[in-house]
């Protein structure tokens, strides 16, 4: 025998078990998405200009300091 809640105890706890479970899957669909842009912002090189890119392949020993030099004027042109 129920006492005191009747048919309106029983919606109640429907309702509330709705939205736990909305509340569950709200809070995994926003960490997913959450996710999934921080790992574009990582991989997502932005633009490097042409002198930036000269000044690293002649930090790596790609080229010779007069070549850097003769590019580097071509650039400024």
């Amino acid at each position: 025998m129920m006492h005191g809640f009747g048919w309106g105890g029983m919606w109640f706890g429907s309702i509330f078990w709705l939205l736990f479970l909305g509340v569950i899957i709200w809070g995994i669909l926003s960490f997913t998405h959450n996710q999934k842009r921080e790992n574009r912002e990582i991989t997502t090189p932005r633009d490097e200009t042409p002198l930036e890119i000269l000044k690293k392949r002649y930090a790596k020993g790609e080229l010779t300091q007069n070549e850097f030099d003769a590019m580097r004027k071509k650039l400024i042109e």
